[in-house]
């Protein structure tokens, strides 16, 4: 049987509506930290069970009979990440699981200034060390966080922020098709993969560009220091904590840490990935339909 974790999730319920369209529904099982929510695949076949990596005694029988595990990287913060993320793997290969996979990132490094690739790193560092084949999917910077800064720039104008670099922004769609393809056995991806990434990488120089080509008026990007966008953020009432995770991926971003991209994502799902200016079409359509 095929176990996906975070079902539920943005990518996590993508990858499995397209693991439904390549393999049947009773092969495939789901681990989900509130059952309720995965009804509609209980309904289609799906064995739904609850699994929560921060309660390891959980998953023995959410993964029971697994051939397959994937492992979509834990939703929190900090080293209780990296726990919850081995825990998972731990149950997976005790659970007999012939090949573990997990949602890694194009960025992973012990030296990232971006804290989630700390994380990354040192899962993939414990996922070597089972003694079963596994696959790292080294997902492209999902574009979707985009929709984080376009909201106040549609607004405003200006798009307010730190100094950032080129980051290859990757749809949900296009990651989820390669994970499906991957645990249908469609085609194999062994241990750590090149990064999984659309072919274009933009700064939010070139997003505002897009965002003013979308709506045909000027988007300004506007350019300020860390401690001012941090105080900033602050006031408006960001915790202080929050204020420096994001700072991180700004500071590792200028470093070049996202920059990368590579071919692989395309040629597995078979045609051009999803453009980030897509993908800010919609959300950008999205955010003036709700005003």
């Amino acid at each position: 049987m095929i176990i996906v974790t975070g079902a539920t999730g943005n990518l996590g319920s993508r990858i499995v509506t397209r693991l439904l369209e390549l393999v049947p529904a009773d092969t495939v099982g789901v681990s989900v930290r509130d059952a309720g929510k995965a009804a509609a695949l209980a309904e289609r076949g799906v064995r739904v069970r609850v699994g929560d990596f921060t309660d390891p005694d959980t998953l023995q029988h959410a993964f029971e009979g697994a051939s397959q595990v994937l492992v979509i990287s834990a939703s929190i913060r900090g080293a209780g990440a990296v726990a919850a993320n081995i825990a998972a793997i731990d149950a997976a290969r005790a659970a007999g699981a012939q090949r573990i996979l997990y949602t890694s990132h194009q960025a992973a490094a012990k030296d990232s200034l971006f804290a989630p690739q700390l994380t990354h790193a040192l899962t993939e560092e414990h996922l070597t060390r089972q003694g079963v084949a596994f696959t790292a999917l080294r997902n492209g910077f999902y574009a979707s966080t985009l929709g984080h800064y376009i909201g106040a720039a549609l607004e405003t104008g200006r798009l307010v922020a730190p100094q950032d670099g080129p980051v290859s922004w990757t749809d949900h769609a296009d990651l989820a098709e390669v994970a499906a393809a991957v645990l249908a056995g469609n085609i194999t991806l062994d241990g750590v993969t090149a990064p999984l990434t659309a072919p274009q990488a933009l700064d939010f120089e070139a997003v505002a560009g897009i965002l003013s080509d979308l709506t045909g008026r000027t988007i300004e990007r506007v350019v300020v220091d860390d401690e001012a966008w941090k105080a900033a953020a602050v006031e408006r009432g960001m915790p202080p904590q929050a204020a420096d995770f994001t700072l991180g991926m700004f500071r590792a971003a200028r470093r070049g840490e996202f920059a990368v991209t590579d071919p692989t994502l395309e040629a597995v799902i078979g045609r051009a990935a999803v453009p980030a200016g897509a993908v800010l079409a919609t959300m950008t359509a999205a955010q003036l339909a709700a005003r």
